[in-house]
C-alpha cells in the first residue's frame, strides 16, 4: 500500500504557482478595464483576452493533473468545518477559472466583436450578437470576477493560516519546502 504523499506533485505546483500569478494579474489587468477609458484600455483588452484563454486551457490541464496523482491529506485533526471549507473553496476556484474565461469569450462574441487572440489568430464566437445578451454577460463576468477576487483572498489567508500559524504542513505541500 503507498503512503499517502507529502506534497503535490511537481506539476500541480508548477501550475498552481504558474496560474496564480495569471489569475492575480488578470484581476488586476480586468480592474484596470473597468477603471479606465483611457488609450490603455485597448492595451490592456488585448492582454486580457489571451490571458483568459491561457487561463482556460491551463485549469483544463490543472484538472487531469489534479485526477491524475495523489494528493496530500489535510491535517487529521483539522476540524470539519475548514475540511468542509477548503473543499468547497477548491470547488469555487476550479468553477470560476473555468466559467470567467468561457463568459468573456461569450461577451465578447455577443457584442458582435471577433474574438482575437492576436492579431491572426481568431476564435469562434460562443454566440451571435445579441445587445441584451452582452449586457447580461458583461454583469455576470464582472460579479463572478469579484467573487474570483475575494475566493483567492480567502485561500490566501487560509494559506498563510496554514503556513504562520498552524504550521501543519498544508501550505509546505504547495510549495515542496521540507520545512
Amino acid at each position: 500500500m503507498n503512503a499517502q504523499p507529502r506534497f503535490f506533485a511537481p506539476l500541480a505546483r508548477l501550475l498552481h504557482w504558474l496560474m496564480a500569478l495569471m489569475v492575480i494579474a488578470m484581476l488586476f489587468i480586468g480592474a484596470g478595464l473597468a477603471a479606465s477609458v483611457s488609450e490603455r484600455h485597448e492595451w490592456l483588452i488585448h492582454l486580457h483576452k489571451p490571458l483568459g484563454i491561457a487561463i482556460l486551457a491551463l485549469v483544463i490541464v490543472r484538472l487531469v493533473v489534479r485526477f491524475s496523482t495523489r494528493q496530500p491529506p489535510l491535517p487529521a485533526d483539522l476540524p470539519l468545518w475548514q475540511v468542509l471549507a477548503a473543499k468547497a473553496s477548491h470547488l469555487v476556484l476550479y468553477a470560476l477559472m473555468l466559467v470567467l474565461p468561457l463568459l468573456g469569450w461569450a461577451m465578447i462574441s455577443a457584442a458582435g466583436d471577433p474574438v482575437m487572440l492576436s492579431s491572426s489568430v481568431q476564435l469562434p464566437a460562443l454566440v451571435g450578437a445579441n445587445a441584451p445578451l452582452f449586457a447580461v454577460l458583461r454583469k455576470a463576468h464582472g460579479f463572478l470576477a469579484y467573487l474570483l477576487f475575494l475566493t483567492v483572498l480567502v485561500h490566501l489567508a487560509a494559506a498563510l493560516f496554514h503556513g504562520l500559524i498552524r504550521r501543519d504542513g498544508v501550505l509546505q505541500s504547495m510549495t515542496g519546502s521540507k520545512d
